[in-house]
């Protein structure tokens, strides 16, 4: 018999594995649908989601800084849902394209796990994602954004290693579409700040490039618009065919 650790490992490598596609029928969808929006919408729940939703992003912006080759500093995570990434360039260029990627990214990894889960990659999604976590570990700056951090890779951790793979895919699922939803969210509440809360334009991504590039705020906040949209597009296939064959 294998000891625990092989076991484990062996698990580990098995999510790379493609499973077979999961059987999601049209009440399935509703209930995962309501759950996404159960997470993202009321405040009580926001409280705690929200958290994932604030390092996916600011995860975005160091992505985006390490890919352009800058210098990142660290990563500070507020349980407030506040976030910051510092990074080093000399290049202009750079510091903008690592600025943007931070409200269009839970988007964007959300229509990733939605389309891993349909097509059977919902445990490999699920390990990249907690091992892309445990790896941000090395940038976090603050105790909150170490808590934040280590509770999202060892949630993954646990569907990967202890979850029915089966299963997983479901999880992935309804995991992606509640990040979708929070994107949406989060972009409303940026325009919020533009139209009605001034003084807090200091926080919003979209000002901050305005002062990098002269370009104006509005113009950033619909090519943040654009990305989402796209990303519920994607992800909005596989539902779309399920609530077809439903009706």
């Amino acid at each position: 018999m294998n000891s625990v650790p092989d076991q484990l490992w062996q698990r580990l490598l098995e999510a790379f594995s493609r499973t077979a596609l999961p059987d999601v029928s049209l009440g399935e969808l509703t209930v995962v649908l309501l759950t996404a929006t159960a997470l993202s919408v009321p405040q009580a729940t926001w409280r705690y989601f929200g958290l994932l939703a604030t390092a996916t992003h600011e995860l975005g912006h160091a992505f985006a800084a390490v890919m352009s080759g800058q210098r990142l500093g660290g990563i500070r995570l507020g349980l407030d849902h506040s976030g910051t990434t510092t990074s080093y360039s000399r290049g202009r260029l750079a510091t903008v394209w690592s600025g943007f990627w931070g409200y269009p990214v839970p988007a964007l990894t959300g229509a990733a796990l939605v389309w891993s889960g349909f097509n059977g990659w919902g445990p490999a999604a699920l390990t990249v994602g907690s091992l892309i976590l445990l790896t941000s570990l090395l940038f976090i700056r603050n105790l909150a954004g170490f808590l934040i951090t280590s509770a999202a890779a060892a949630s993954g951790a646990v569907l990967v290693l202890f979850v029915p793979h089966a299963l997983t895919g479901h999880v992935a699922i309804a995991l992606g579409l509640a990040l979708l939803v929070a994107a949406v969210r989060d972009v409303i509440k940026l325009i919020h700040v533009h139209l009605r809360r001034r003084d807090r334009l200091a926080s919003s991504d979209a000002y901050l490039l305005y002062r990098s590039t002269s370009v104006p705020s509005f113009i950033w906040i619909a090519l943040f618009i654009a990305i989402v949209s796209a990303s519920w597009f994607l992800a909005w296939q596989p539902i779309s065919a399920i609530l077809v064959a439903g009706a």
